[in-house]
């Protein structure tokens, strides 16, 4: 199968690229590189997700980035240096390959940035994405998969969060990004008959986990001997979901999109357990072996309480069923983390 991948040299995307490339898929790579972090991290993640280790010898970005388009274009991959804003680019991309499934996982990410950068997110979050529709629409494909968040729930007071409960009341405008993009998803799924799945990703972590991320951010602060920043009391709570269960969530979600038609389907892809911060930072200073220095901070705007995730459905729907337990996770990240030169 032909797959285009939006975002595929990010945490979660150099994953799946990498997965469906030692399963004999062929990838279309796209992504813009986003300053949000170093690029330099994500040329690491996709050489990591082709199975590289060959240094690379950095420059300057722009050449960089096409080097690593040349240097790492096969017969089943290809990296595209683009912008989901750019619909021509995008349209001479879905005119010179066959594509199956569009699995797309770029976006703005954050909810801090998106309070202060609101039009940027609504420009890619929702403009870029429809971009794919459209194109989808002209070019015949009928299989789509988005990364939707569970952001989008708010400060829900329901526990565990259910797909069938109202995401009316976003909190931030990347929550809200995230809600519209569903409901613009539905229309395309109805109107052009496009067979689509929207996964609300609870909080990832694992191996090239984004460096702004909580665990991330703190192992790095933690090894430099930094205070780290802490947000209110600790008492806040993450679902967090280990990198290779949210694979093999993704990965069957595609095979129940392709084996089955006349598809729109929202589903939480979480652990279903919950862990406070100050939980989190407990397990992240034991498997570092190093306590760490913090420095006290209000809550953030935009932040919620908690998340939970009901899998009820993912578990029932694509037979999903999260196998790696948060202190074991960690210790992965923490053995990836300490094995890796960080830009």
């Amino acid at each position: 199968m032909n797959y285009l991948i939006t975002g595929g040299s990010g945490f979660i995307g150099s994953h799946l690229v990498e997965h469906l490339l030692k399963n004999r898929h062929s990838v279309i790579n796209i992504d813009n590189f986003d300053q949000f972090y170093d690029y330099k991290t994500k040329i690491k993640n996709t050489l990591e997700s082709l199975g590289s280790n060959a240094e690379f010898n950095f420059t300057k970005k722009d050449e960089d980035i096409r080097k690593l388009a040349t240097e790492t274009k096969s017969d089943h991959y290809q990296l595209y240096y683009l912008d989901i804003r750019d619909k021509n680019g995008l349209k001479e991309i879905f005119r010179n390959h066959k594509i199956d499934v569009v699995i797309h996982l770029a976006a703005l990410a954050g909810v801090r940035p998106s309070i202060d950068r609101p039009l940027d997110y609504e420009e890619v979050n929702i403009r870029g994405t429809q971009n794919l529709w459209e194109l989808c629409k002209e070019f015949g494909i009928k299989k789509f998969i988005s990364a939707s968040s569970s952001s989008v729930y708010g400060n829900n007071e329901k526990i565990p969060f259910s797909e069938t409960d109202n995401v009316d009341r976003p909190i931030s405008p990347y929550a809200a990004t995230k809600k519209c993009v569903e409901v613009l998803g539905h229309v395309y799924h109805h109107l052009y008959e496009i067979d689509m799945i929207q996964l609300r990703f609870f909080t990832v972590y694992g191996p090239r986990q984004r460096p702004d991320l909580a665990i991330h951010k703190f192992a790095k602060l933690i090894s430099e001997n930094q205070e780290i920043p802490f947000y209110g009391d600790g008492s806040t709570a993450r679902d967090y979901i280990f990198i290779d269960d949210i694979i093999d969530g993704v990965s069957k979600s595609i095979k129940y999109l392709e084996t089955n038609e006349k598809v729109y389907e929202i589903i939480n892809l979480g652990e279903s357990e919950v862990v406070t911060l100050n939980e989190m930072l407990s397990v992240l200073e034991k498997a570092m072996g190093k306590k760490a220095l913090k420095k006290m901070l209000p809550m953030q705007p935009g932040d919620v309480a908690k998340t939970n995730a009901d899998i009820t459905k993912a578990k029932a729907l694509i037979g999903y069923s999260p196998a790696t337990n948060f202190k074991n996770g960690i210790k992965k990240f923490v053995e990836w983390f300490l094995g890796n030169a960080h830009p």
